[in-house]
């Protein structure tokens, strides 16, 4: 998608407004600590084979009280159990679910980080200035239910997608791009991480870094890479996507933005009027220069 240079330089701008009001990011060596270790290498479209460069995993640790002890982070990690694995199996949504979603959704919107980005909507037209029609907006975009193989029932979300992680035939890894979930997959021994992924002109991405391009198994599939913001709350990464999400109207959307010392490509799917896919990739970092 071509955009014109100053869009991407106000996206820029609303971005790293997000990044500063995001208190609720954990800091990297304090709240949680990784371990980058080898550089993984090339698989295969198709394959499920993946040599380990990690033998340990990559967080070393995490302070769950702290996450717990944090609203949006503890209505978001209730939600993680919710859904299907695989698509082509219909999603059934029981009321206390729905109950759940909604909780997330009102406790994301007392942060700082949800309101201004209804605020910055809301003047651009995207969005209802009303608190509560700007909800209902949210709860469409990442949880309305929809057909991502055509099959089966409405198998799909946006929010299963992008941060549970989900199958497809058995076969291949979609989605999967939360840490929270890489974080409590990996403690399950459900996910081994393989290794991180860089451009062969680059060093190495630093432990401190909140951005970060992997690779991993899960539940026997290999996911080639994928890109992950570490460290950062549920709340910034649903404000930042939603903003991306609504200011197009393009099925993928690509920008390339510098938020905080990372420069990222941010990459939005939209599935109708849902989030289909949304994931950063991370092209460079200053303290790698």
């Amino acid at each position: 998608m071509a955009r014109n240079q100053q869009a991407d330089r106000e996206l820029t701008e609303v971005l790293n407004q997000l990044w500063t009001l995001d208190t609720n990011r954990l800091r990297p060596g304090t709240d949680y600590i990784i371990s980058l270790q080898g550089k993984a290498g090339y698989v295969a479209q198709g394959s499920n084979y993946a040599r380990d460069r990690a033998r340990a995993p990559l967080f070393t640790y995490v302070n769950e009280d702290k996450l717990k002890s944090i609203e949006t982070y503890s209505h978001f990690i209730n939600l993680l159990d919710n859904y299907e694995m695989s698509t082509g199996v219909q999603e059934e949504v029981t009321s206390e679910e729905l109950k759940e979603n909604r909780l997330f959704i009102d406790a994301m919107m007392e942060t700082a980080v949800m309101k201004f980005a209804h605020g910055y909507l809301s003047n651009k037209g995207q969005s209802p200035s009303d608190c509560d029609q700007f909800k209902r907006q949210l709860y469409d975009i990442w949880f309305r239910l929809y057909h991502r193989d055509r099959s089966g029932g409405k198998d799909s979300c946006g929010f299963e997608h992008v941060f549970v992680g989900e199958t497809k035939f058995g076969r291949e890894i979609l989605g999967l791009h939360n840490w929270v979930q890489f974080y409590l997959q990996e403690k399950h021994d459900h996910l081994d991480y393989k290794g991180y992924k860089a451009r062969a002109n680059k060093n190495t991405p630093d432990e401190d870094d909140h951005v970060l391009n992997l690779q991993f198994s899960w539940k026997g599939l290999v996911k080639p890479v994928g890109g992950v913001f570490i460290g950062v709350s549920p709340e910034f990464e649903f404000a930042l996507f939603t903003i991306i999400f609504l200011m197009s109207t393009e099925k993928k959307t690509s920008v390339e933005v510098k938020v905080d010392e990372y420069l990222l490509e941010l990459i939005v799917y939209r599935n109708g009027q849902c989030i289909g896919t949304s994931y950063p990739k991370l092209l460079s970092s200053n303290q790698w220069d």
